[in-house]
């Protein structure tokens, strides 16, 4: 059930209610055929890239996104994520320095390059009541040429540790094996393309061993940036 347009946001997005029975939880709901039309990324396609973000991140084993599916609703096929609670106040820019939250930053920086994540604002970092961190908005990640905008660069040229490496060689390993079951939901999301780019940014931080940096002569940081 719709419950109404969420404010400020560039492509259409709903806050629903979902029921199964006796229960229910509220959800954000992205179709694909209320995306704004964008010059790098096929029409249609941010729902699909919403719901392979939280599936690399269900891969690693980091659960850094809120579950995210992808199914029809009232307004066609899309994304639909489950919402969460959260003090607006409360983002990367005003926890950053908090050590709480070091080993979630961490992994958000991994994960943004694993997924080339085009737009990284501090407040798609959200804290909910009990401290845990959480990373939404993964419409326009995947692309196969580098886009990655970012408001966490702190960690850059910083060893990754080694329980991080040993997360993401698996999960390579299961991208190079066609038959494993990640494997063929994220060839259904993504282009072939995708995903090999996503693989070869992948073997770039198992060589490196190493947080990536800001690349000279270009835009590193999204805007606005909150």
């Amino acid at each position: 059930m719709v419950q109404g347009r969420l404010p400020y946001s560039s492509n259409y997005s709903y806050l629903v209610k979902i029921s199964d029975r006796d229960r229910s939880l509220a959800a954000v709901y992205k179709p694909g055929q209320g995306e704004s039309p964008l010059w790098d990324f096929d029409h249609g396609s941010l729902c699909n890239r919403e719901t392979a973000a939280y599936q690399v991140s269900q891969a690693l084993n980091w659960g850094l996104v809120p579950p995210t599916i992808l199914r029809q609703g009232p307004y066609g096929q899309g994304s639909i994520q489950f919402y969460v609670e959260h003090d607006p106040d409360q983002h990367y820019f005003s926890v950053r320095d908090d050590a709480r939250f070091a080993a979630a930053l961490q992994r958000i920086a991994l994960f943004d390059y694993i997924i080339n994540n085009a737009d990284r604002k501090s407040g798609h970092c959200l804290v909910c009541a009990n401290g845990r961190m959480w990373a939404i908005d993964h419409g326009v990640c995947f692309h196969v040429e580098y886009k990655l905008r970012s408001v966490i660069w702190e960690f850059s040229g910083q060893p990754i540790a080694p329980d991080l490496l040993a997360d993401m060689a698996r999960f390579d390993a299961g991208l190079a094996d066609r038959d494993a079951t990640f494997s063929r939901i994220f060839t259904t999301l993504l282009t072939g393309g995708e995903v090999e780019a996503m693989r070869n940014r992948l073997a770039h931080l198992l060589k490196n061993r190493s947080y990536p940096g800001p690349l000279a002569m270009r835009r590193n940081y999204p805007w606005p940036p909150i």
